[in-house]
């Protein structure tokens, strides 16, 4: 997927490009369309695509969009009830600043740029229950307390085809670590590196999983925002490349029984003048500052499951002896735990292994860093590593059994309250108590396979 050339056969501009670079390629016409996007409560990129002279007119006063695109399910259902929109208010625009500092040409639809915008009130106040927003608040919170985010995103989904059978995995075998792929599966991830490359993302890997059809692609550590606006952005990517090949991925935690897809985020904090604050090797005792992050994660993330686990088929992916947690714990180098002390020297850091693939990145990690904050502050000290089989830790909290559970416990949990704000935890639970409500009125298709007799 190289970048195409324009009408002056010159290249189309790659990666990200700055306010000044777009303003000059928006007024010579190598630019002709922008999306405005603004990631959804599900992590989907939504928006409008702008001819390029109506959005040069509107890059300093921002654009209209409809207030329910943060009041949806997955399916774009306009959900009544929340507090800043509904049928009530009518369902009325708010105001969508565009992010000039986040910025990228994509290539693989030439003459047009991604830009990242900020829902705004009347007042020109943010929208705090806008998920990218949320993150932000917990990245200054993070900051106020000296201390600068890095993350690395390891996302995992299964890419299946549509054949006369129905929908299957484009593989059918354990292909765990295999780097012989049949040609149409790397078709698929050459163009997707070329795409990451070309939108200005860095990966570092792109594997085969043990599951039929299950990918993991490991996108590069680097500042908190960028690292999920990449995400983001790979997701739509992903979505794009593989429907030119007549395949769909799919990120549900459990997409099968059986087989669980994670999104696990690497998280280390630094200082101000980017000394590493979890820095240390092997054998050694952990650093203090890395103590209490895990004890506050421990602490917090049971009043927060919504944001991480915000669906009926997320709690199917916490399986015994699956590389998915069923407790809330923390080891050294253990993946069957929830919190993995993981890496060396500098490099030292937290691997969160909670959200399933999905979770939108920005909630989860900004109930990642809010738990963080709160045992920073409140120097909190965990409970002794799990070493031993950490499914048997007996010591250590289960994880809810469904969303139901972890719903009761988010919008009683003062706890969540205090770090998040009243109003978000508002938002959530009523995000959730939706999308509780479809699952109990709909019927499935494995009911109706059981009730056949």
């Amino acid at each position: 997927m190289n970048a195409e050339t324009n009408r002056t056969n010159t290249p189309w501009p790659t990666g990200p490009v700055t306010p000044e670079t777009l303003q000059r390629l928006l007024k010579d016409r190598s630019v002709t369309d922008i999306m405005l996007a603004v990631p959804d409560l599900q992590g989907r990129l939504l928006g409008k695509t702008f001819n390029a002279p109506v959005f040069l007119e509107r890059m300093t006063d921002g654009a209209e969009m409809c207030s329910y695109v943060l009041a949806t399910d997955v399916d774009m259902t306009p959900l009544d009830g929340f507090d800043f929109t509904g049928w009530e208010q009518g369902f009325g625009d708010f105001l969508v600043t565009p992010d000039l500092d986040n910025v990228r040409m994509l290539p693989y639809r030439p003459g047009t740029a991604l830009v990242f915008g900020t829902p705004v009130h009347d007042d020109g106040t943010p929208v705090e229950v806008a998920p990218r927003r949320m993150l932000e608040t917990q990245i200054e919170r993070l900051h106020e307390l000296g201390y600068v985010v890095k993350v690395g995103v390891e996302s995992e989904f299964v890419l299946y085809t549509d054949g006369p059978s129905g929908r299957t995995p484009v593989w059918g075998e354990n292909f765990d670590y295999g780097l012989y792929y049949p040609p149409h599966v790397s078709d698929v991830f050459r163009h997707l590196a070329d795409g990451m490359r070309d939108v200005g993302i860095v990966h570092e890997a792109i594997k085969t999983e043990s599951a039929a059809g299950q990918t993991e692609v490991t996108l590069a550590y680097g500042e908190a925002l960028k690292a999920c606006d990449d995400y983001v952005v790979f997701r739509h990517l992903i979505r794009d490349i593989a429907g030119r090949h007549s395949m769909v991925p799919v990120f549900m935690a459990a997409p099968e029984t059986g087989v669980g897809s994670g999104l696990h985020l690497h998280v280390s904090l630094w200082t101000e003048r980017d000394e590493p604050g979890f820095a240390h090797h092997r054998g050694q005792e952990l650093p203090p500052l890395m103590l209490r992050a895990v004890a506050g994660l421990l602490s917090a993330l049971p009043h927060m499951a919504p944001l991480y686990a915000p669906t009926p088929n997320s709690y199917k992916r916490y399986q015994p002896r699956s590389f998915a947690p069923t407790r809330y714990s923390w080891g050294f180098d253990h993946r069957g735990c929830a919190i993995r002390v993981t890496g060396h020297g500098n490099g030292a850091h937290l691997e969160v292994r909670l959200a399933g693939a999905d979770a939108n990145a920005y909630l989860a990690l900004a109930a990642y860093l809010a738990a963080m904050a709160h045992g920073l502050e409140e120097e909190l000290s965990p409970r002794p590593a799990c070493d031993g089989d950490a499914y048997q830790d007996r010591a250590s909290i289960p994880l809810y059994a469904d969303l139901a559970e972890a719903l009761q416990h988010f919008e009683h949990s003062t706890i969540a309250q205090s770090l998040l704000g009243k109003d978000v935890v508002r938002h959530y639970a009523h995000a959730a108590r939706a999308e509780l409500a479809w699952y109990r009125t709909h019927v499935s298709d494995l009911e109706r396979l059981r009730g056949i007799r």
